[in-house]
């Protein structure tokens, strides 16, 4: 194609904004706020005043009290914390869990591994569009269930879920519910969520912060349900024990509020760009949609290519940058197992793209890209047996 590269896979959400990486550079030189913020000095009280800012800054987006956000090194780890920490202190009440096969991995594993420690999992599969019904939620609680995971957006196709729904349905049944809301934030409205969940795990890096930095938000009704899996110096209010990294968290904060200012606009336009990539590759024969358009998140649009194996066609769009799934599941080489939970077979999840669009996407990048796809799908098409 020539020119700059086009990013539409996670690098189209991940790229820092220039106004996070400038609140991020005043914590990282000798002139700046670079004391431990666990410290009781002048620099380690700045530092703190700057994490709490940021606290302030995080918990807005999701409409929560400051005090309920809990700082970790992703989502990943807020996951872990809300999935492992709860089950584990209460395995001698509740040992029964509820999640869907469409998870992110994050919040696969962390349950699986509790399989193995004797908890039982209901496992949920979603109807053909993706969705998990909340009736089907309610259906599958128990007297011993402990939570439900279900997400808001899921990564691969966009889907949106009914989390209020499904929070209503299991405050009805006094269970928890755990909601890994990475993909929603700064794509869809978002300020009302913690109404209704009781775990929310989410990340900088989907909205332009930087990586390495998340949080998990805990309702303070849930509080008593919860331990720590790391242990050590007792920080972020005895959950996450470790030095907080502060230029990392100042960064969050400053991502989390552009976000908030800047999300409606934002989720408009990539609506908008999506509506016009699916266009240009609707016009090649046998292409099969797999994102909702009307009501899935902007920014992920997820096709299938009959007749074209996925790998192959990434890798012939060498100055596009697109993936065939979650990025922490690509390493496998395995199809996509999303797709597959919605009825694709292994030959339609092997061959599919999922475009991301974020903040710095533009017409552009939309133009050049379909471009690219459309004549590597024909070529490939044509040289297949």
């Amino acid at each position: 194609m020539g020119g700059l590269p086009v990013y539409l896979d996670n690098a189209a959400t991940t790229a820092v904004d220039p106004r996070v990486a400038s609140a991020m550079a005043e914590c990282l030189t000798a002139d700046g706020t670079y004391g431990n913020p666990s410290s009781s000095h002048a620099y380690g009280r700045e530092a703190a005043r700057r994490v709490e800012m940021a606290r302030l800054e995080v918990a807005a987006i999701i409409g929560a009290e400051p005090g309920c956000i809990v700082f970790t090194s992703g989502a990943t780890e807020a996951a872990n914390l809300a999935l492992l920490g709860t089950a584990r202190a209460n395995a001698d009440r509740r040992k029964h869990l509820v999640s869907s096969r469409t998870e992110h991995r994050a919040t696969l594993d962390p349950i699986r591994q509790l399989e193995k420690e004797g908890f039982a999992v209901t496992w949920l599969t979603p109807d053909s569009d993706g969705r998990i019904a909340p009736d089907a939620v309610r259906a599958a609680l128990r007297p011993d269930t402990l939570y439900a995971s279900i997400m808001h957006v899921n990564n691969e196709t966009g889907v949106v879920q009914d989390i209020a729904a499904i929070g209503r349905a299991c405050r009805e049944a006094g269970v928890l519910y755990h909601c890994d809301l990475a993909q929603g934030i700064g794509k869809l409205p978002t300020a009302d969520v913690a109404r209704h969940v009781d775990f929310g795990s989410f990340t900088a890096h989907k909205i332009h912060g930087p990586k390495g930095v998340g949080a998990l938000y805990v309702a303070g009704q849930a509080r008593p349900w919860l331990r720590p899996i790391l242990h050590g110096g007792g920080q972020e209010r005895g959950l996450r024990s470790g030095t907080v990294a502060t230029h990392q968290v100042v960064g969050f904060g400053r991502a989390c509020a552009i976000a908030l200012a800047e999300g409606a606009r934002d989720g408009a336009r990539m609506r908008e760009l999506r509506a016009a990539l699916w266009s240009a590759l609707a016009s090649l024969p046998e292409v099969l949609l797999n994102s909702p358009l009307d009501d899935g998140s902007p920014a992920i649009l997820n096709v299938s290519f009959p007749g074209v194996e996925g790998e192959s066609l990434v890798t012939g769009l060498a100055d596009l940058a697109v993936s065939t799934g979650s990025a922490c599941n690509s390493a496998s080489g395995e199809p996509s197992y999303v797709l597959r939970a919605l009825g694709r077979d292994t030959g339609l999840a092997q061959a599919s793209l999922r475009f991301s669009l974020g903040r710095l996407t533009t017409m552009l990048d939309i133009e050049r890209a379909s471009e690219a796809v459309r004549r590597e799908v024909t070529r490939l098409r044509a040289v297949a047996p």
